[in-house]
């Protein structure tokens, strides 16, 4: 068991006027660490460079917030550095830290698609100063930011009870059958069973070929985006959770609302081509490879609330015990600190 540790988090939290979301990566791990037993210290670098402009600007910011953790991290003297979508954060900064930090081990996490080049650089900006960094992406894409000898695991979207708290498993009748949430409908489109989408066509189409479906939608086919208490309200009230990213090509990729979903006691319905058939069986997650097999599935599960229970029960229970906050920060740190195998993914056959 890894000794208590002093942990900096360097993310965006939810301290400023412009709250981060309060399912975010960043906040489950901080739970999972601490739950471990470990000191963690919270560093929002974009609510800290937003403070340190005249002007409110992140961007005018940067310089005086990484002056900032240099002397905030000098002061705490941590063990381990975790780095969040730290953009505010330069390399440079990082190699000066470890000249006053001799021994610290530094880590960076990512969780957004790795077939976007501009993530890509931002990832990468960091592999010479950092001893680890981990993705929500396996197999091949994964395995090619390896190249030079770079440190780079998979890492599994955490689910925290202490944040997805609704139990839609246990509710024979839920005011909405189906619930999908996108962020820009259009940009980029997304690809699901073979073919490009704008979502908000996408909605139409499953309202059309699904009309008895009553449908909970975020951000699409005009309806609002869905924030902070208010999403996980409506998490709270949906039988099946849609859980589609912009491409299911790029193994175990998915959007964190797997987590989301699945946490509240939605069954989860996803592409087979993300991989996800590989750690859960049909009896715990709902795969489709089709529109028609969407279609139906979905069509299925809202006509007979035992079996979409049952489903939603057995992937909620299997999800957790594979990746809640506490077991993701645990094989972080075992990776970061022990070299524990970074191959090693829970609920698959090398595991």
């Amino acid at each position: 068991m890894t000794r208590p540790l002093t942990i900096v988090h360097v993310s965006s939290f939810p301290f400023g006027l412009r709250p981060a979301f309060q399912h975010s990566v960043g906040v489950k791990l901080s739970n999972g660490l601490i739950r471990n037993g470990h000191l963690v210290l919270n560093f929002s670098d974009r609510d800290v460079a937003r403070a340190r402009s005249i002007f409110g600007s992140r961007r005018f910011g940067r310089r005086p917030a990484n002056d900032a953790l240099i002397t905030f991290c000098n002061f705490h003297r941590p063990d381990v550095i975790l780095l969040g979508h730290a953009d505010v954060i330069a390399p440079e900064t990082l190699a000066r830290l470890r000249g006053v930090l001799p021994g610290v081990r530094i880590a960076q996490y990512n969780v957004d698609p790795l077939f976007e080049p501009d993530n890509i650089g931002r990832l990468t900006s960091k592999f010479g100063v950092v001893d680890a960094s981990f993705v929500t992406t396996a197999g091949p894409a994964m395995r090619a930011l390896r190249a030079g000898g770079n440190q780079v695991a998979f890492m599994a979207n955490p689910m925290d009870a202490s944040i997805e708290r609704g139990r839609c498993d246990l509710v024979d009748a839920l005011p909405h059958d189906l619930f999908y949430a996108c962020g820009n409908p259009g940009r980029p489109l997304r690809h699901v069973c073979g073919r490009d989408w704008d979502m908000d066509d996408f909605v139409a189409m499953l309202g059309a070929r699904l009309p008895g479906l009553r449908l909970l939608l975020g951000g699409v086919g005009g309806r609002p985006h869905l924030t902070g208490a208010a999403y996980q309200s409506a998490l709270e009230t949906a039988a099946i959770g849609l859980n589609i990213s912009r491409r299911p090509d790029s193994y175990l990729y998915s959007s964190d609302r797997i987590a989301q979903m699945i946490g509240n006691g939605q069954v989860v319905m996803m592409e087979r081509a993300t991989g996800y058939g590989d750690i859960f069986g049909d009896d715990e997650m709902v795969f489709f490879t089709t529109l028609d097999e969407l279609v139906d599935q979905a069509s299925r599960l809202a006509a007979d609330p035992a079996r979409r229970r049952a489903i939603a029960t057995a992937g909620r229970a299997r999800y957790h015990a594979l990746f809640n906050e506490q077991a993701v920060a645990a094989d972080l740190l075992n990776i970061l600190l022990h070299d524990a195998d970074p191959d090693r993914i829970p609920g698959l056959p090398n595991a």
